[in-house]
């Protein structure tokens, strides 16, 4: 266990930053999946998901819980995954 009281503090602090990272880095990966099953399906609502994912992606990387050169490959993937479908299609 930590010695000092600003160790405790930092044990806390770190605890409470590892409870927000994990609830962003869920719903970035929920909202990811939900937009790559609405391009492979050929769904109505493809843009709407994929900008709801894309716009979780930025804000996980403005908030640093990614960095924001995996927010804008992870991006880049959904992009040409649906435009492989697309051109498929």
């Amino acid at each position: 266990m930590a010695n000092t009281k600003s160790a405790q503090k930092e044990i806390r602090k770190n605890a409470r930053r590892r409870a927000r990272n994990r609830l962003i880095r869920a719903r970035t990966r929920t909202l990811t999946k939900r937009a790559i099953a609405a391009i492979e399906e050929g769904a109505q609502n493809v843009d709407a998901e994929l900008r709801k994912a894309q716009r979780e992606l930025d804000s996980a990387a403005r908030k640093g819980v990614i960095h924001k050169n995996a927010a804008a490959r992870r991006k880049s993937r959904l992009i040409r995954r649906l435009r492989a479908k697309t051109q498929s299609a």
